[in-house]
């Protein structure tokens, strides 16, 4: 798309020059300017297009540095957020015991409320589940 400007641009300054096109005139002194404006945006959006492919490659790289750091911090352990029906608190668990066939019941700390509780029937799909996966037990829905 920038290529394609700057080539448009080029093509009417050269179409001016081919045709003598006069320049003194009101009109000629209008198309001229107009003309050196579209090659000033032609400009801009080129450096615009470099900015914005420098901060993609600044962000790519934090995130790959950020995902590095959770890993050292916390490890590769996914854990659940499943919040209270009582209380409303986030209570977090590891995801790894959807997983296991033993019945389970996790309780809110703040409340005691049980918050989850393995019956079977929970169809653990483990790429639902990330680090900070969310599972909310009162909509069922994963975020």
């Amino acid at each position: 798309m920038v290529e394609t400007l700057r080539e448009n641009v080029a093509y009417l300054q050269g179409l001016m020059e081919g045709i003598e096109f006069e320049n003194d005139s009101k009109e000629g002194k209008i198309i001229k300017d107009i003309v050196n404006v579209l090659g000033n945006v032609a400009d801009a959006v080129k450096q615009l297009d470099s900015r914005q492919s420098e901060l993609e490659g600044y962000l790519n790289t934090i995130d790959e540095e950020l995902l590095e750091l959770e890993d050292i911090v916390y490890g590769n352990n996914h854990f659940v957020e499943v919040e209270c029906p009582e209380c409303h608190e986030l209570v977090c668990f590891d995801a790894d015991i959807l997983e296991g066939e033993d019945l389970i019941e996790v309780t809110c700390p703040n409340c005691d409320s049980v918050v989850y509780e393995s019956d079977g029937e929970f169809d653990f799909d483990e790429e639902e589940f990330e680090f900070g996966g969310h599972y909310d037990t009162n909509h069922g829905n994963n975020n």
